[in-house]
């Protein structure tokens, strides 16, 4: 199979299957490497990131410029975009993973049993992880330094329109790995923009255990409808901040100024702002003007509307709105019950905060809410796998199984039980 087979006639299944063959001969060797080996790949794959920039760069002006001719926004070309910056943060992310604990192969739980086994558990990698993604050509390698570090094989389907970056750092992944004498398939970078190829890898269940999107929305829920292999996704971030009647004024209000305006357009910024009665006609003034002056614009109800004048009133969509943009929608709501409520309908379990003084409110709310984060007097924005101490993410998960939350290195493996004999037999 040509190395470039997007500029050959081929078949598609067939290159697909090639690849899956490949990616799943490949984890067993991914799954005994050494910590050693892992993470001098790791270094060695950063070090040729820095070392090929120009090439990379250049690579990159390719797809910029296919990008400019097919119409692309400024915001996706941006995005697109790698400048030494960006290469030398691609570097410096995975020279952080390699630093990170090696999960496998960590026993735990090791208990005897009256029969005088001994029952343990241990980590192992899942096996061959499909990506599928859009435009940010640093995921290409953020998410094969995770799966490589967590003795994973992975097959990787970028967008077209980062083609020609993604298999130039394919190369320097490819050779990194061969360099520490682990097995350049590890890493599969599909190399064709045949939107087919999607399709058959949504469809390879011997050789792929689990998929894992990362993308728009649009993108999420077609791998959710169409995978005939086990999901890891989310697919909006609706986030909420409640400010209860007993929260600390000044706390309230620099923690719902944080989780709207640190960053717009990310997933856990807060989409909608829960405020109780008691305290809405304190706390909503400044909070108003102080949004007003950062240009985000406010939709509320109809009793915030009484409090901001001038305000848009929401409309039904504005609760289900993941907005990635300044615009806030705002709630006034009569106490805890109606706030977990609103969230429990409306949010996305994916992040959502309570400031509160009150002790017991706080801990019916970590336990009523069902989100994968749920925060007491925190900003929502700290819903981040560096921030949990996990070092890296290759995402946040709004499933249940396998992962929820920040999928890190733990999240990229499971766990099997061991047991431990000395010729027990069982009577």
């Amino acid at each position: 199979m040509s190395a470039n087979p997007v500029e050959h006639a081929f078949d598609v299944s067939v290159y697909m299957t090639e690849l899956g063959v490949r990616a799943r001969e490949a984890s067993a060797g991914m799954a005994m490497a050494s910590s050693q080996a892992k993470d001098d790949a790791l270094r060695s794959i950063a070090d040729l990131l820095e070392q090929g920039a120009d090439e990379l760069k250049a690579e990159n002006r390719k797809d910029l410029e296919v990008g400019r001719r097919n119409g692309l926004d400024a915001a996706l070309l941006d995005r697109l975009e790698l400048n030494d910056g960006r290469i030398g943060s691609m570097a410096e992310g995975l020279r952080q993973i390699a630093a990170l604990p090696d999960p496998v192969g960590e026993i735990s739980e090791m208990k005897y049993r009256p029969s005088g086994i001994q029952v343990g558990r241990m980590r192992v990698p899942l096996g061959v992880i499909g990506i599928i993604y859009e435009s940010r050509p640093n995921v290409t390698a953020d998410a094969a330094g995770l799966c490589l570090k967590s003795g994973n094989a992975t097959i990787m389907r970028g967008g077209s329109e980062a083609i020609h970056s993604n298999r130039a750092i394919a190369r320097s992944l490819r050779t990194g790995l061969a360099g520490a004498g682990l097995p350049a398939e590890a890493v599969q970078v599909v190399e064709t923009t045949d939107r087919a190829a999607v399709g058959e890898m949504l469809r390879m269940k011997s050789a792929i255990d689990v998929i894992i999107p990362r993308g728009g929305k649009g993108l999420i829920s077609r791998v959710s409808d169409e995978s005939l292999i086990p999901v890891v996704k989310h697919l909006d971030g609706i986030c909420h901040v409640y400010i209860d009647d007993s929260a600390d004024p000044r706390m309230a209000e620099a923690i719902a100024f944080n989780a709207k305006t640190h960053r717009y357009g990310v997933c856990n910024a807060m989409e909608t702002l829960l405020v109780a009665q008691g305290v809405a006609a304190r706390i909503l003034p400044r909070l108003g003007e102080r949004y007003r002056e950062a240009g985000v614009e406010l939709r509320g109800c109809p009793r915030t509307c009484e409090i901001l004048a001038g305000i848009r009133e929401a409309e039904e969509e504005d609760w289900r709105a993941e907005y990635l943009a300044p615009v806030l929608a705002i709630r006034v709501v009569d106490g805890p019950d109606e706030a977990i409520a609103h969230i429990n309908t409306y949010g996305s379990h994916h992040t959502d905060s309570i400031v509160t003084g009150d002790y017991a409110r706080a801990r019916r709310f970590l336990r009523e809410v069902d989100s994968s984060s749920v925060m007491v007097n925190a900003s929502t924005r700290f819903a981040d796998g560096f921030e949990y101490g996990l070092g890296a993410e290759i995402g946040i998960s709004t499933d249940k199984l396998h992962a929820r939350g920040p999928v890190g290195l733990e999240g990229l493996t499971t766990r099997k039980f061991i047991v431990l004999g000395d010729g027990n037999i069982r009577t």
